[in-house]
């Protein structure tokens, strides 16, 4: 039986997670869960799976949790409550699916103490790939992707030379908007970026599904997790997403892996790999039903976010925690209603051209130029909104040039 630690268990991702282990009670149980700040759900997965320690990132709902009194559960808090949660003696496997560059440092102290990693944190790999992979091979320890893309890669790539491939593709659904003219984005809301046609996911998740941004992430995460060059990693849009991403081979061959979009899926073959499990609640596909599976290539001018964001990636150092950090502070700022949808790209473009790129970071150089990337974020956040209650349609970028050259 595997012991589990579960960061981010009321978001998508973690209830998903526990899904699966809820059909699973003789292979997993669960000795940690984590939230920001979801009382109500925590207690019920508390008195459900019984953990030995739950954090509450947020400090004063820790204390109020810790008010409910519910027996032999101990509740910690903070950045060092998700880190305490990585290193219990008994958890074999930590699971992180907490949102944004915060899974960085419990990542890496989970690597640290020699458990092994199901990640679905994107930001973990595009702000650190750096330090957490070569700590992967120090430390001896397997992580496995619960991207649905990063795991059909995986799989596709078990058992075969890696020197062999010659090209990973994945596919991008194309989001909310990939049926929408480019000019009607300007009056894009929140609400239409949330009704994604395929997946149910997250906020953030969404609305970067939406601006593909989702798709320069796992581009950059192929470069580490794969330790594959730029150039031999290629995204297009799939609207179906049923193909979840494909590996061609020296010989013209590519194997793809297929199946109906479910998040449940993924997170199941990472939690039992190297084991397939049957699970009686994940639909199958029928292969007849799937007469009309398209393909076309990502449209830059339509997707800005994805050409800022991969070449980010390719600029390397500590530009792709600056890239992650200022796109998360936009996307808030989207999702909150202080942004229009098109000045996500702007910000985010903005903030990576006003950065000083340090090669070689250290964990402390990437967390502080996360630090940087998003006051600076929050600075045009407030220049977009005077610029909104001036009667402008999108943020003066006069305004963004003032931080050319800073860090």
């Amino acid at each position: 039986m595997k012991s589990l630690s579960i960061l981010g268990s009321t978001g998508s991702i973690g209830t998903q997670t526990l899904d699966v282990v809820r059909q699973f009670p003789d292979e997993f149980n669960v000795e940690a869960l984590t939230s920001n700040c979801n009382l109500e759900l925590m207690e019920k997965q508390v008195l459900e799976f019984k953990p030995s320690t739950v954090c509450l990132f947020d400090e004063e709902k820790a204390g109020t949790f810790r008010q409910l009194a519910l027996p032999e559960v101990e509740v910690v808090s903070g950045m060092g409550g998700l880190k305490a949660c990585c290193t219990l003696e008994k958890v074999d496997t930590v699971v992180i699916a907490v949102v944004g560059a915060v899974g960085l440092e419990p990542t890496m102290t989970a690597i640290q103490n020699g458990k092994n990693i199901a990640l679905a944190n994107k930001e973990t790999l595009v702000a650190g790939g750096d330090l957490v992979m070569p700590a992967v091979k120090k430390c001896g320890i397997t992580l496995i992707p619960i991207d649905s893309e990063h795991s059909a890669i995986f799989q596709c790539l078990n058992g075969e030379d890696r020197k062999t491939v010659e090209r990973i593709i994945i596919t991008a659904s194309g989001g909310a908007f990939r049926d929408w003219n480019k000019k009607d984005l300007a009056n894009a809301t929140a609400e239409h970026a949330l009704r994604h046609p395929n997946w149910a996911m997250g906020g953030k998740v969404t609305i970067d599904s939406a601006t593909l941004m989702n798709k320069a992430l796992e581009v950059i995460e192929a470069h580490h997790l794969y330790s594959m060059p730029f150039e031999k990693i290629q995204a297009v849009v799939h609207p179906q997403s049923i193909i979840h991403s494909l590996v061609e081979f020296a010989d013209s061959s590519i194997i793809a892996q297929v199946g109906l979009p479910d998040m449940r899926l993924p997170i199941q073959y990472a939690l039992s790999y190297p084991r397939r499990l049957p699970n009686p609640n994940l639909k199958r596909l029928n292969v007849p039903d799937c007469q009309d599976l398209t393909f076309r290539e990502i449209d830059e001018d339509f997707y800005p976010c994805f050409k800022i964001g991969v070449n980010a990636g390719k600029s390397g150092g500590t530009a792709p925690a600056v890239m992650n950090a200022a796109n998360e502070v936009a996307v808030l700022a989207f999702l909150d209603k202080k942004v229009r949808f098109l000045q996500i790209s702007e910000i985010v473009e903005s903030i990576v051209k006003a950065h000083s790129v340090k090669p070689n970071p250290s964990l402390r150089d990437v967390l502080n130029a996360d630090v940087w990337a998003r006051k600076k974020a929050q600075e045009l956040v407030s220049g977009a909104r005077e610029t909104e209650a001036n009667g402008f349609k999108h943020c003066d970028l006069s305004y963004f040039s003032r931080f050319g050259g800073l860090l």
